[in-house]
């Protein structure tokens, strides 16, 4: 089983390096025509497209004061800057919510918004492997879409990429991931994903 993982990771390793994007290429060349043949969209300009990923990362429970202390800043920046190759930019809290001691303006999470081939790249190691280190993986929720088509899935920690030492982490901290679509629905959107290897949850037998 070691040497298997091993060799995938070194397979997608060189896929990423290459100047082509594995999971673009595949999208051009497999699934448009898979969705033609399922659902009869021929005009290229009016299938289902994969726009952005969206990364947010919320760090308004750990406000001090006024202020989120710096490691928790640094952490966060650090471990998005490492996933994804882009620096981050901060949010602020647009109205104030007594219950969570925020106030407007109040620096409450960390955003990093991803396109083109460095969107695919992230979805490749996300998908194939990231996501299956997932302690007990069972798959993905598929019913997580939302009436335009785009999908939304969270991680409980940064620890399932391999790119993060868990033992240089000040603190654990989970990551909200949304794929955003156009010419979409979910039912188009679900399709795509899981044609491009989104390992969804697999429906069970019925005794």
């Amino acid at each position: 089983m070691a040497k298997k993982q091993k060799f995938d990771e070194a397979v997608i390793k060189g896929a990423l390096e290459s100047s082509t994007p594995r999971l673009k290429a595949q999208y051009d060349e497999q699934v448009r025509a898979s969705i033609a043949k399922e659902f009869g969209i021929t005009n290229v300009n009016a299938m289902p497209k994969l726009d952005k990923i969206t990364l947010n990362v919320n760090v308004g429970r750990h406000i001090d004061g006024t202020k989120v202390p710096s490691n928790v800043r640094e952490a966060v920046k650090h471990t998005l800057v490492t996933i994804t190759g882009q620096k981050p930019v901060s949010i602020l809290a647009k109205k104030s919510v007594s219950n969570f001691k925020v106030r407007e303006g109040y620096e409450t999470a960390f955003k990093v918004t991803l396109r083109r081939e460095m969107m695919w790249h992230f979805m490749d190691r996300l998908i194939n492997i990231a996501a299956p280190r997932v302690k007990d993986f069972r798959g993905l929720n598929d019913k997580a879409f939302d009436r335009q088509g785009s999908y939304s899935m969270g991680l409980t920690e940064q620890g399932v990429f391999p790119e993060i030492n868990m033992a240089e982490q000040s603190f654990t901290h989970g990551t909200n991931i949304n794929f955003s679509f156009s010419n979409s629905d979910p039912k188009l959107s679900r399709f795509v994903l899981a044609e491009l290897g989104m390992p969804f949850k697999k429906p069970e037998k019925k005794k």
